[in-house]
C-alpha cells in the first residue's frame, strides 16, 4: 500500500538528490543524444523487442545477443526514480556490449506511482524468473547472467541480488546471477522521504527502510562492481560506501570505481562508450567469470 508523504522537503536532501535540477540541458541534450543512439540500435539484426514476459503493459523487456551463442548476459535496468524512463531510451547501452561479445537484456517496469517501489522490485524479480524459463526460446545462454542498473535501476539490480531465485520454483538456480554491476545506485531509500521525488514514490519511513536494498542482504557471494561518477553529490558516494560497508567482506568481492569527471548522467554515458576505461573495467569483469 503506498502512502502520500506530508513531510517538507529539505533543501539540503533535494540539492544531493534531484539530479535534473544539476543538468537543466539533460532533455534538450543528452536525452536527444541517447534517444537517437538507441534508435539507431534497435534496429539491430537479431534483435529481439518488446517480449512480453507478463501480461501489464509495461512488462517488456529487449534482447541483443552477440554473435556466439553461450555468450554471456548482461541484464540492465533503466534508471528514473522509478517514475520516468523507458528500455528504449537505453538500447544504446547494449551496443558496445554485443560488440564484445556480450548478449544484453533491457528489462521495462511499471512506473509509480501507478505502483510502488517493492512492486517494482517483484516485477523486476518476475520478469528475470521468465528470462530464465524462455532462454532457449531467445536464443540466449543461461551461463553467466549479470545484473546492472543505473540509479533506480541499481537499487532494482541490488535487489535481484539478494533474491533467493529456488524459491520461485525448483526448475531455478540458487546462483542465477554471476556478478552486478551497480552504477550511482541508490541503497537507501529513506533519504528520499524528504524531497520532492517521494511526491510520486509515496513512501512512509517504514516502509522506504523496509524496500531499501541495505536491508536486504546479498543472497549468493557473487562479486559486486560498485561504481560512482566523480562528480557526483557526496550522497551518492555515501551510498555507495554504506552498501560496500555492510555487504562486502573477503568472499564476496566488491570493488569500488571512480568514475572520474562524470556526473550522475554521464556515468552512463561511460558505460556506453567502448573507449571508455569503466566500459572496459565492465567488460573484462563480465568476461573473467
Amino acid at each position: 500500500m503506498m502512502l502520500s508523504t506530508t513531510t517538507p522537503v529539505s533543501a539540503e536532501l533535494e540539492a544531493q538528490y534531484n539530479m535534473r535540477l544539476l543538468r537543466p540541458d539533460f532533455e534538450a541534450s543528452l536525452l536527444q543524444e541517447w534517444l537517437t543512439r538507441s534508435a539507431a540500435f534497435r534496429r539491430l539484426p537479431g534483435a529481439q523487442l518488446d517480449v512480453p514476459y507478463g501480461p501489464g503493459e509495461r512488462d517488456r523487456l529487449d534482447y541483443f545477443p552477440a554473435a556466439s551463442a553461450d555468450a554471456p548476459l548482461l541484464i540492465f535496468f533503466h534508471g528514473g526514480f522509478w517514475q520516468r524512463g523507458d528500455k528504449s531510451v537505453y538500447s544504446f547501452v547494449a551496443e558496445p556490449f554485443v560488440a564484445e561479445d556480450v548478449s544484453v537484456v533491457l528489462v521495462n517496469y511499471t512506473l509509480c506511482p501507478a505502483v510502488s517501489v517493492e512492486e517494482i522490485v517483484a516485477q523486476s524479480q518476475r520478469a528475470l524468473t521468465w528470462l530464465w524459463r524462455h532462454a532457449g526460446e531467445l536464443g540466449c545462454s543461461r551461463e553467466r547472467w549479470f545484473v546492472s542498473g543505473h540509479s533506480a535501476g541499481g537499487h532494482l539490480a541490488a535487489r535481484m541480488m539478494a533474491t533467493h531465485w529456488d524459491t520461485f520454483g525448483n526448475e531455478l538456480p540458487k546462483r542465477m546471477l554471476a556478478g552486478a554491476i551497480l552504477i550511482s545506485a541508490l541503497f537507501d531509500l529513506e533519504p528520499l522521504c524528504d524531497t520532492s521525488i517521494n511526491e510520486g514514490l509515496r513512501l512512509d519511513r517504514e516502509q522506504a527502510r523496509a524496500v531499501s536494498a541495505l536491508r536486504h542482504p546479498p543472497a549468493t557471494d557473487a562479486p559486486q562492481l560498485i561504481a560512482v561518477g566523480g562528480a557526483e553529490t557526496p550522497a551518492f558516494n555515501q551510498q555507495a560506501r554504506a552498501y560496500e560497508t555492510a555487504f562486502g567482506n573477503v568472499q564476496r568481492f566488491m570493488p569500488h570505481y571512480r568514475i572520474d569527471d562524470c556526473d550522475h548522467f554521464d556515468v552512463v554515458q561511460a558505460l556506453a562508450n567502448r573507449a571508455h576505461p569503466f566500459f572496459e573495467l565492465c567488460r573484462d569483469f563480465i568476461h573473467a567469470r
